[in-house]
């Protein structure tokens, strides 16, 4: 499979620069789990985040829903933190909710989920972290690879 097909930084772009709406696929109540950051940084950057997850009932404020067709309004990233075997299934969900773009978190790769939402208009992103492309492209990242907050002139570096 040709992943830089699914990792064309213009796609990437025009994703993240149009989408209001992402639906979590796999977010987790767990803090210390990658999906939970990656839900808290979008919603500290203004996106609004819906939790789809079976067991959460609370997820980052927001009532989480148990499948995306719970899902009652429009999506423009549906954010995929599950394993790849799982994507089909909800690259056909995404396209029956309308959503606009299918994106699969490192690791997460899968060739029919792939078809699954080309084939239903979706933009996909494949083996790529949302956190981290949206960080790169809209300027959020430092240029060790994150945000310190902090100017500094002391030579030493950060401390």
């Amino acid at each position: 499979m040709d992943l830089a097909r699914y990792q064309d930084p213009l796609t990437i772009q025009r994703v993240l620069h149009h989408a209001k709406t992402v639906a979590i696929v796999g977010l987790s109540p767990n803090e210390l789990r990658a999906s939970f950051f990656v839900g808290y940084y979008l919603k500290r950057h203004g996106y609004r985040v819906i939790p789809v997850n079976p067991r959460g009932t609370e997820i980052l404020g927001e009532n989480a829903v148990p499948s995306l067709l719970d899902v009652r309004e429009p999506v423009d990233i549906v954010n995929v933190f599950r394993a790849p075997d799982a994507v089909p299934g909800i690259a056909t969900d995404a396209v029956a909710i309308g959503a606009r773009t299918l994106w699969c978190q490192f690791g997460v790769i899968s060739e029919e989920g792939a078809r699954i939402a080309e084939a239903g208009g979706l933009a996909v992103v494949m083996d790529r972290c949302l956190k981290v492309e949206h960080a790169r492209y809209i300027g959020r990242m430092h240029w060790l690879g994150f945000n310190t907050q902090r100017i500094t002139s002391v030579r030493g570096g950060l401390q």
